[in-house]
């Protein structure tokens, strides 16, 4: 999309349920996103208008959360996003994540699990639940996704809506890891893509075992990866040519 393009779309994102200071935020990274971001989103037709569904991403900087919002709404969906617990205890972030009704999760404890309750509640409601499965920054040497965790695929199961698959490229690097200030300049490229839902409709009504969790996690990290390696392989394919 081009920064005319992209603008035109300002008016055009929901706006309803997305919380005073979320929205404030969105507002205020817009023209950011708009002025020194060459995006590019594919798929935006396989995310359901309405009804509960899991926007599943692959994990490679701290701007694939703003990446990911952007196409949520873009794809005409408010998401509820998953995210480490920490970010509700830092000034001004938690206010945007209380006031947006995101889903703290304490990472790497016993609790990690109980953010599974109130995810399952909003997608019975009928809300866009936005979460990284493999619950971290991808360690593949290559920023090929790791092996998925278990929560995306209990949530999905439990509240029977689809998974939907995306892959980012590019947010790497407009913010490295390790880096507070992004690379504004000249424009990163980022690309979003997202797939068919993951059929995961033969899994409904059996009983939670690792097996079926183990099953279906590696159903939604497939398709992340298949997504990914084809926006991968096209700029391969542009640059050689």
């Amino acid at each position: 999309m081009t920064p005319l393009e992209l603008a035109a779309w300002t008016w055009k994102m929901p706006r309803r349920g997305r919380g005073f200071w979320f929205s404030l935020a969105i507002d205020v990274l817009w023209p950011f996103v708009v002025l020194f971001v060459r995006l590019r989103i594919r798929g935006r037709h396989n995310v359901p208008g309405n009804g509960g569904v899991v926007l599943a991403f692959n994990h490679l900087s701290n701007a694939d959360a703003v990446a990911a919002v952007v196409f949520s709404l873009l794809s005409g969906r408010v998401p509820r996003v998953l995210a480490k617990a920490s970010l509700w205890r830092a000034p001004v972030v938690g206010w945007i994540m209380r006031s947006g009704g995101h889903i703290p999760v304490e990472r790497g404890t016993v609790k990690a699990s109980e953010a599974l309750r109130p995810a399952v509640e909003a997608l019975r409601a009928g809300q866009c639940v936005m979460a990284f499965p493999e619950g971290g920054f991808t360690k593949d040497p290559d920023n090929w996704p790791m092996k998925g965790k278990s929560g995306v695929a209990r949530m999905a199961l439990e509240a029977r809506v689809p998974v939907v698959p995306v892959a980012e490229w590019g947010t790497q690097d407009l913010l490295p890891r390790g880096s507070i200030l992004p690379r504004l300049l000249p424009r990163k490229k980022i690309e979003v893509v997202a797939g068919a839902p993951v059929d995961l409709s033969d899994l409904y009504g059996r009983e939670l075992t690792a097996e079926v969790l183990d099953e279906a996690t590696a159903r939604v990290m497939d398709a992340i990866t298949t997504m990914l390696s084809g926006i991968r392989s096209a700029r391969t394919g542009n640059q050689s040519a």
